[in-house]
């Protein structure tokens, strides 16, 4: 068999890419640091992804075992002989696993100084390939030939996949919760070696294209949901009660478009008005999704990332402008996430949002746009003015839902 192996064992890592990557045909090695799950993985030498929708169905993952991440010999090793890699570990996550790739890369080499291997980067992260490429670059020697060797294969992660309560991952360590939606976009040019023959996999020739249209329609779309739902109710708990009031589901579906037009403007010759609308439609739909359980909490949650510069709405706003586009919808969601202080199950916000609230919120909204949303030059002032009439009117009450 091919072997893929895939550092982090986590809900995207067993939804998405192990679940594909299996189901044609391939082992996974899971490499992670939490012993339980890779015990476990050993044990029983497959897993369930539980896909929830209109009817619930069961994929049982297969040809699966586990490596500890703290064993940098034996993970060096499945590095130095896999036929392929994925990362899915989150950025901070990514500068521990580097070294130990490079030290398989290394072993690799020395025993074939052609082979070469494909990194595919489940990460949600811009220029994802230039951040590995540079932390490889730390710990490879300065004549191995990267270029030729490492691909590295940016992707457009799609899937939704809720944060499990605490029963449920009780009931089953490895289990996973999943919608049915199973497309996994990736860069075609990031390729060393020929695109894999995976179901599932969807390779594009613009990858950054469509990096941005999952940040700035999807991505975005959720966002909107997440604060204009916990300004109209706070006790909303899930992602779709928000979207049953018809005023918010215009609102998030109007700001979509929006944004669709920005992405237009960017790029020209890769989207159509007709496509955008139909995948924010299905979207939508997805995200009205009642048995996947999605919580306006897990959605909203991060402020710090998801209102700074190149994120889902700030990212956004800066492309509108630089077209002369309107971005009034985008830039009013994006103030309304100044208010949001969604918990988890237990009550708890995200210590990263309680840290937004002390340090950035508390300071002024003009200290926020400015040191958390990047907006410091004095071509952008003109955004920052908007932003704060915006402010005013939240801060006046007058929290009004229009398109």
């Amino acid at each position: 068999m091919k072997k893929l192996v895939l550092f982090g064992a986590g809900k995207i890592g067993r939804s998405f890419i192990g679940q594909l990557f299996s189901r044609s045909g391939y082992e996974v090695v899971f490499i992670d640091i939490f012993q339980a799950v890779i015990d476990e993985l050993n044990r029983r030498k497959s897993y369930n992804v539980i896909i929830k929708g209109n009817n619930e169905d069961i994929i049982k993952v297969d040809f699966v075992r586990g490596v500890l991440g703290t064993d940098k010999k034996a993970v060096a090793y499945e590095v130095a002989t896999a036929d392929i890699l994925a990362v899915s570990v989150g950025q901070q996550g990514l500068t521990h696993i580097i070294p130990v790739i490079a030290e398989g890369f290394k072993q690799r080499y020395s025993s074939n100084s052609t082979n070469a291997l494909d990194i595919i980067i489940a990460e949600n992260l811009r220029n994802a390939s230039e951040f590995i490429k540079s932390e490889l670059l730390k710990y490879l020697p300065t004549d191995y030939p990267i270029e030729k060797l490492v691909g590295l294969v940016e992707t457009s992660i799609g899937k939704m996949v809720p944060i499990m309560l605490k029963k449920d991952m009780e009931d089953d360590i490895l289990q996973v919760f999943a919608e049915a939606y199973n497309t996994l976009i990736l860069d075609k040019k990031g390729f060393k070696n020929p695109v894999p023959e995976v179901n599932g996999l969807a390779p594009k020739e613009n990858m950054k294209a469509w990096v941005d249209r999952k940040s700035f329609i999807h991505n975005l779309g959720h966002a909107v949901t997440a604060y204009m739902g916990y300004m109209y109710d706070p006790t909303f708990l899930f992602i779709y009660e928000p979207l049953a009031i018809p005023e918010i589901k215009k609102f998030v579906r109007d700001t979509m478009l929006q944004s669709a037009k920005i992405l237009m403007a960017e790029y020209p010759n890769e989207f159509t008005l007709k496509s955008l609308t139909e995948h924010i439609d299905d979207l939508i739909q997805r995200f009205e999704n009642k048995a996947l359980g999605d919580t306006v909490y897990r959605v909203g949650c991060d402020l710090l990332r998801k209102l700074s510069r190149e994120d889902r709405l700030m990212g956004a706003i800066l492309m509108g402008a630089k077209h002369k586009l309107p971005y009034d919808n985008i830039l009013y969601a994006l103030v309304c996430g100044f208010y949001f202080r969604a918990t988890d199950e237990q009550g708890v916000m995200l210590p990263r949002d309680r840290e937004f609230n002390s340090d950035y919120f508390e300071r002024g909204p003009e200290f926020v746009l400015i040191n958390c949303c990047g907006l410091i030059t004095e071509s952008e002032r003109d955004i920052v003015d908007k932003a704060l009439n915006v402010n005013q009117s939240l801060r006046n009450g007058k929290f009004i839902i229009q398109s």
